[in-house]
């Protein structure tokens, strides 16, 4: 497949500069992966579509304000610095810009010396930068007092609260993306949700800015996909191949969640795992874990609008999306869902 096939017309009106209130007021696409038929639904509506015994998977990571500005120690000029990935304790994967400015042995003061960063070293790949940081206490918590949001570069409106770019079940910090399937949550449908009989389970896979880079080939089986980390605990394990026994559904919360699982779900049944995966997902692939998934509506030509055209069908995923924009959705970041089933 070329990767002009995932292309769609998108008018810039349609992408979601700002979240919806209450964040489950969002519209929801409903696909049958099997039939190709299409509801309009709203998100609170979703618990309507699911079944005692069935799991929900999601994914626990926590968006870091990973934007922070430093000031070099000899000269004074400013680099704007994106954290990217943790490599050890302290040694960070980030993005400068300008580049030129972040060089090897420069040292570097933020947040008036709150935080201190050290350049070891360039990533040839990709021009990134290997960061040692050091500071007072726990980098997190500094990077909260000092830090923005690393909001994607299709959102041009300044986000007024911080927690709306984050899901109500995050815990786990370390993600420079949010996994935005799960936004449409609030505690109180998680909680309908649990009181039907929908068993909940989480997974941790750190979201990288790889997910908003482009794929440059013609050929999609040429693309190289990010690395990012992952964890799934042995009560989600446990969780999972019970629903499975059960004859219930496993449904994946994002895309981010579904990779994960389909990482582990490679090596054969669900058991404790962490690490990392570069595991791509387009149509062919054979999916061994979940039956069902709720998304976003991904960019054209993204990894991601491949993926669930691997899991919905690619004729049935670019009807969806040619539906999608006639009928009007916000895409992307803070735009509306689809449950797949």
């Amino acid at each position: 497949m070329k990767t002009s096939d995932f292309f769609y017309d998108l008018p810039d009106e349609l992408i979601a500069q700002t979240p919806v209130e209450p964040r489950n007021s969002s519209r929801l696409m409903v696909l049958n992966k099997d039939s190709g038929e299409i509801e309009h639904r709203i998100f609170s509506e979703l618990i309507d579509y699911l079944n005692d015994g069935d799991c929900l998977i999601m994914n626990d990571t926590r968006v870091i304000p990973a934007r922070i500005y430093g000031v070099k120690r000899d000269t004074g000029a400013v680099v704007e610095f994106l954290l990217l990935e943790q490599k050890q304790n302290d040694v960070w994967e980030c993005l400068c810009k300008p580049g030129k400015r972040a060089k090897i042995g420069t040292v570097f003061s933020f947040g008036d010396d709150l935080l201190r960063g050290e350049i070891l070293g360039i990533n040839n790949e990709d021009g990134s930068r290997f960061v040692k940081f050091s500071c007072k206490g726990n980098i997190f918590n500094v990077l909260d007092e000092i830090g923005s949001m690393p909001l994607p570069p299709y959102i041009k409106e300044k986000l007024s609260d911080k927690e709306r770019y984050q899901t109500v079940y995050s815990r786990e910090p370390g993600s420079a993306a949010a996994p935005t399937a799960g936004l449409h949550f609030t505690p109180e449908m998680l909680n309908q949700i649990r009181s039907k009989g929908i068993k909940t389970g989480f997974v941790t896979l750190h979201v990288g800015l790889g997910t908003f880079r482009p794929v440059k080939v013609d050929d999609v089986t040429k693309h190289h996909m990010h690395t990012e980390h992952f964890v799934l605990p042995q009560e989600t394990a446990d969780l999972i191949n019970e629903t499975k026994k059960n004859g219930k559904r496993v449904i994946a919360v994002g895309t981010t969640t579904c990779r994960t699982l389909e990482t582990v779900a490679r090596k054969g049944i669900i058991t404790e795992a962490q690490g990392n995966t570069s595991i791509f997902i387009y149509p062919g692939f054979e999916f061994k874990c979940i039956d069902a998934l709720i998304t976003n509506f991904h960019l054209p030509e993204s990894t991601l609008i491949m993926l669930v055209s691997a899991f919905a069908g690619y004729n049935n995923i670019m009807n969806a999306y040619r539906t999608a924009v006639e009928e009007k959705y916000r895409f992307f970041s803070f735009g509306d869902a689809m449950l797949i089933i």
